[in-house]
């Protein structure tokens, strides 16, 4: 299913994008291929395809989550430039 003009005018409408008139015609071309290539891929047989998350066999390389002692408060207050007895002390970001 070729895209036309209008469905680009109306993408790039939605994506907040401007484009000239021959950059208009550019981009339409070029997404109706686009579409056209990922259209084929309807075609494959993927019964027997069992879905992945990823294309490569990964190994967990992160530390099994174990509970353990955490800093204490002093300990978490020390290198902060500025802090309180409580906390970290940083300027006000939206005003007073």
């Amino acid at each position: 299913m070729p895209l036309s003009r209008s469905d680009v005018e109306r993408i790039s409408l939605l994506a907040r994008l401007k484009f000239g008139e021959d950059e208009l015609d550019r981009m339409t071309a070029q997404l109706s291929q686009i579409v056209q290539y990922v259209e084929q891929l309807s075609d494959l047989d993927t019964d027997d395809v069992e879905p992945m998350a990823h294309t490569l066999d990964l190994v967990d390389v992160v530390r099994p989550d174990e509970r353990r002692p955490s800093l204490s408060r002093e300990e978490a207050l020390a290198n902060a430039p500025r802090h309180d007895d409580e906390c970290y002390r940083v300027p006000a970001v939206l005003g007073d």
